[in-house]
């Protein structure tokens, strides 16, 4: 597939959505100028100056084909991801879902991105993309500044395109040294799997007065204040750990800390769990799964030092919040992520209201893709709804209140079941291996009447 219209493309931002875009262009030859501002001010929750930083986890969840996450990378992977291709050379034991080692990962994306033959690279602050574009002698840009746009570049959205408040606030889970914990009350298991030391979950273990006590601690912990004027508004299904236990007691015990799958054999089964995953090969760090939240930094060493084996525990990173834009797409674009206002303005990622690693690496390969074929003058290509995909840019097209979301099997048209599978104790997983089945059958349909 190669470029044979006109056409060279700004890309603003390198995360998720700006490397598959960028990269997908590149390969396809079109000429990408990539700009990211890591090298000239890092933003409150970026740590390092490499490119595709995975702030919030080191997971970008399953790869069961029988998932909606599973689903989605299938696609991404016909359409050469450079994330996922960079995530599968930078794993680390995971079960079934895909987990990197987070600076191997961003290494990668960066080497790859920077010695691209058609890409430069330019170290610089976004404002206003028009005229960067312009001065860059581009004809396209697409904006994909993901969950924490800078503020020159979001005051001109907000005074050229929309005057809403688009923002919503994230949060991110702590890291702990592993030769920190006390081993002998922690175990390794994977869900509903024999204990073994070579799961890829270490388990720390409550029982019900320790479980209630814990989050008697999280209730009464001191936060961080949400900025002045504004709320704090969460994604459901990332909420930080202290919101579950001010929602009620056994909200977390349901959640992040549930013990289904976990028990050990001869033991006595726990009331609650806290999982940890590791964080890099060694394991020398591990991730404390679900576990984003509001505390202040001196109240997340005190109350996590209480979870069972975290005596003595050593953090690594501690969690924070951060606030995070998006804008109403199916208000201001068009199905292709185009401006109605700015036809030559496009937008990727998060900002569009997505949420995740993937689903925002996929919203930058679909940009990139309805790009590329508006580039050799070919017409806007919808993608089925029946595609996972497809079905992320039906929901954030079509979805009347904003809310950002990832990827899951509501989002994608359901299956009418027999009569017997109706009846079978296991309709809900036959239903969800249909739906998989029939997007996949749909998607490769699809890709093999392109012509782009």
């Amino acid at each position: 597939m190669k470029n044979e219209g006109q056409g060279r493309v700004m890309v603003i931002g390198a995360g998720m959505a700006g490397c598959d875009a960028a990269y997908f262009l590149a390969q396809n030859g079109v000429q990408v100028v990539l700009m990211e501002s890591k090298r000239v001010e890092l933003n409150p929750a970026q740590k390092i100056s490499d490119f595709a930083e995975l702030v919030c986890t080191n997971s970008l969840k399953s790869t069961n084909v029988a998932s909606a996450h599973g689903l989605l990378k299938i696609e991404m992977s016909a359409l050469g991801s450079l994330i996922l291709n960079s995530a599968k050379d930078s794993a680390v034991p995971a079960g079934d879902a895909l987990a990197v080692e987070r600076e191997k990962f961003s290494g990668l994306v960066t080497q790859t991105l920077k010695e691209h033959p058609n890409i430069e690279v330019i170290d610089k602050i976004a404002e206003n993309p028009l005229e960067q574009m312009k001065s860059f002698s581009c004809d396209y840009c697409i904006v994909a500044t993901g969950p924490l746009t800078s503020k020159p570049l979001e005051n001109w959205i907000q005074q050229e395109l929309s005057s809403d408040d688009f923002y919503f606030y994230d949060a991110i889970a702590p890291v702990v040294d592993s030769d920190s914990l006390d081993y002998s009350k922690l175990y390794f298991k994977d869900r509903h799997k024999e204990a073994s030391e070579s799961a890829d979950y270490l388990n720390a273990p409550l029982d019900e007065k320790q479980y209630y006590e814990f989050i008697k601690e999280l209730v009464n912990a001191e936060k961080v204040p949400a900025q002045k004027f504004e709320d704090y508004k969460f994604f459901e299904s990332c909420l930080p750990v202290d919101i579950m236990a001010e929602r009620g007691p056994d909200t977390a015990r349901f959640s992040c800390m549930k013990p289904i799958g976990l028990e050990q054999e001869g033991q006595e089964s726990p009331y609650a769990v806290v999982q940890l995953r590791k964080e890099n090969l060694l394991g020398s760090a591990f991730n404390l799964v679900g576990f984003q939240n509001r505390l202040t930094f001196k109240e997340q060493i005190r109350v996590f030092r209480k979870i069972p084996g975290f005596e003595n525990a050593s953090f690594i990173h501690l969690g924070s919040v951060h606030r995070n834009s998006f804008l109403n797409s199916r208000k201001l674009l068009h199905f292709d992520m185009s401006s109605k206002k700015f036809p030559q303005l496009y937008f990727a990622g998060q900002i569009t209201g997505v949420e995740g690693y993937t689903e925002s690496a996929s919203m930058g390969l679909y940009v990139a893709y309805q790009l590329l074929r508006k580039i050799k003058k070919q017409p806007i290509n919808p993608w089925p709804k029946e595609t996972a995909i497809g079905a992320l840019v039906n929901y954030i097209m079509t979805v009347q209140k904003p809310t950002p979301s990832n990827i899951n099997f509501g989002l994608i048209p359901s299956i009418v079941l027999t009569k017997e599978q109706r009846k079978s104790k296991d309709r809900k997983k036959i239903k969800k291996e249909l739906v998989a089945q029939k997007a996949q059958e749909v998607f490769r349909f699809f890709m093999q009447n392109e012509n782009v």
